[in-house]
């Protein structure tokens, strides 16, 4: 015969503790991407470096680009689209994107603020995930809405019959992923190297290396082959050729496949850094 089950324990003074602690009121809820979406447009709207850099993005594309309005007649576009001002403040104006797209990781990680938002979201590619959405929705939306208004301002100076009808409208989208997707490059490279100066740096010789090695390599018949694809490739001729002013068609279709598969890997290094260091 079975013995009788054994009684329960009396609850300890532990239990008996718990079961009168202080529930709070405020549900809790499971964070998701919005919520560190949410923290990370935040962040890049309330911090001065995000004014200054845009400001002076905007300040070179639209008043370089409004200025060689004023200084171009309709017959200058006559196989050329009105974007084409815009392409000269951009060759400066990538630098702005470059930086603020470093700034949004290492400037965290140079003031320690990077341990209180892995504290709040400890899933750390969910945060890298909304810094490089949100950075990359800024800087499309500011740069194509610059080349858009310097367009508009060259057709409505110049149009006309000697103007031509070369379309732009792919000049807006395709300029504006460009530099965009270069600040997202600079993002990663920020989030893997840590230093805003290093990053920086570097970033700078990505974009001016390019267009400076191809004047050495061509001079001698062994490297000129790899001067010529460094000069097809690099970051001046890549938006030239999207904005078709070295020809009558716009097309930068194979720099800009380029710039994405090198953007994707460096965002796919910057993942799995980001996993492996400590903060």
């Amino acid at each position: 015969m079975a013995p009788p089950p054994a009684a329960p324990a009396p609850p300890s003074a532990w239990q008996q503790a718990m079961a009168n602690a202080y529930t709070s009121p405020i549900p809790v809820t499971k964070t998701h991407l919005g919520n560190a979406l949410s923290s990370e447009w935040t962040k890049i709207r309330s911090v001065r470096s995000t004014m200054w850099t845009l400001g002076t993005f905007l300040l070179l594309v639209v008043g370089i680009g409004l200025l060689a309005v004023a200084n171009t007649e309709p017959r200058d576009y006559a196989d050329m689209p009105f974007t084409v001002p815009a392409f000269f403040g951009l060759m400066l104006g990538q630098i702005c994107l470059i930086t603020l797209g470093v700034l949004v990781t290492s400037s965290e990680y140079g003031t320690g603020m990077i341990r209180t938002t892995f504290t709040a979201s400890p899933q750390r590619h969910r945060v890298l995930t909304a810094k490089i959405l949100i950075f990359f929705v800024v800087a499309f939306v500011v740069s194509a809405g610059s080349i858009l208004l310097v367009g508009l301002a060259g057709s409505a100076a110049n149009s006309g019959p000697e103007a031509g009808d070369v379309p732009w409208a792919g000049t807006v989208l395709k300029g504006g992923l460009y530099v965009s997707l270069l600040g997202v490059l600079a993002l990663a490279v920020g989030s893997m190297l840590r230093h805003s100066a290093g990053a920086i740096t570097a970033m700078l010789g990505v974009v001016l290396v390019p267009a400076i090695m191809p004047a050495f390599l061509m001079i001698w018949e062994s490297t000129q082959s790899l001067g010529e694809k460094m000069n097809d490739y690099n970051a001046i001729t890549a938006l030239a050729k999207i904005f078709g002013a070295d020809s009558a068609d716009a097309g930068g279709g194979s720099q800009l496949t380029l710039l994405a598969v090198v953007t994707a890997a460096g965002v796919a290094g910057a993942f799995a850094l980001l996993e492996k260091r400590d903060v």
